[in-house]
């Protein structure tokens, strides 16, 4: 049993009493997820649920939320990993783990991985929203979330698909703007030609050509590296791309 269902009465009773917000859900047990995302759209939210580790990762960088739901235990990646991830950039959304684990231990280490909450699992439902208004009622859950990634001296707004360097605006198309977002979010990592086209592609219906993802990280070079300035994407040959400076050798 993950949670205590509430009957039909309890459920009319429920409510979250705060202003509508987005939130990621990231959970691998069907039987957790869907219900409660049920629960939290009707209350007026946006609800984006995540079934994987892979997935919620890359819901969270690349989306504006004001609360992320997290199951510990993922495919992939863990909950864990993905709160470590999100703070190590600076990603300050309010974080609420789901998990089993319940020894004192493992809340030390949640909390320590940047989660402003804990909740074990099989819990009243009741005390996960209240648990939700609470993240919910924060300062850094009601401010505005900043949309720009800075590396260097390289800026990216990714309200207005532009990107500064050097003080001088770049303009961006949809797919350089979500390419240059996701190389600038892994500095210095390589990054293989199959992570980024799933990241740009994903599973939609929408087949790029073979040569797609070299065509549109040529184009975004040109943009960024004019004439005397530093190159910042390198590509390791049969593997993938590396975005950052390089060293002097």
């Amino acid at each position: 049993m993950i949670w205590k269902q509430p009957d039909a009465d309890e459920l009319s009773k429920l409510t979250l009493i705060s202003d509508p917000m987005r939130i990621l859900l990231v959970d691998d047990e069907v039987e957790m997820a869907e219900p409660l995302s049920r629960i939290l759209t009707r209350e007026g939210h946006t609800v984006d649920v995540a079934y994987d580790g892979d997935r919620g990762s890359q819901l969270a960088q690349t989306h504006p939320y004001d609360l992320l739901i997290l199951d510990w235990m993922l495919p992939y990646q863990s909950g864990l990993e993905i709160c470590q991830q999100l703070r190590s950039q600076g990603i300050v959304t309010p974080v609420l783990f789901l998990t089993a684990k319940d020894t004192i231990d493992d809340r030390v280490q949640g909390l320590d991985a940047g989660a402003d909450d804990y909740l074990i699992k099989p819990f009243e439902l009741r005390e996960l929203l209240a648990r939700v208004r609470a993240l919910l009622r924060r300062p850094s859950a009601l401010e505005p979330p900043t949309h720009r990634v800075k590396v260097g001296d390289l800026e990216l707004d990714l309200d207005n698909q532009v990107v500064y360097r050097a003080g001088q605006e770049i303009e961006l198309s949809d797919k350089e703007s979500q390419l240059l977002e996701y190389l600038m979010r892994h500095p210095n990592q390589l990054l293989t030609h199959e992570q980024i086209h799933h990241h740009l592609w994903g599973d939609s219906a929408e087949k790029p050509t073979s040569n797609a993802l070299a065509a549109q990280m040529r184009l975004l070079r040109r943009k960024l590296e004019q004439a005397g300035e530093t190159p910042l994407i390198s590509t390791v040959y049969g593997k993938g791309y590396r975005f950052g400076p390089k060293e002097a050798g």
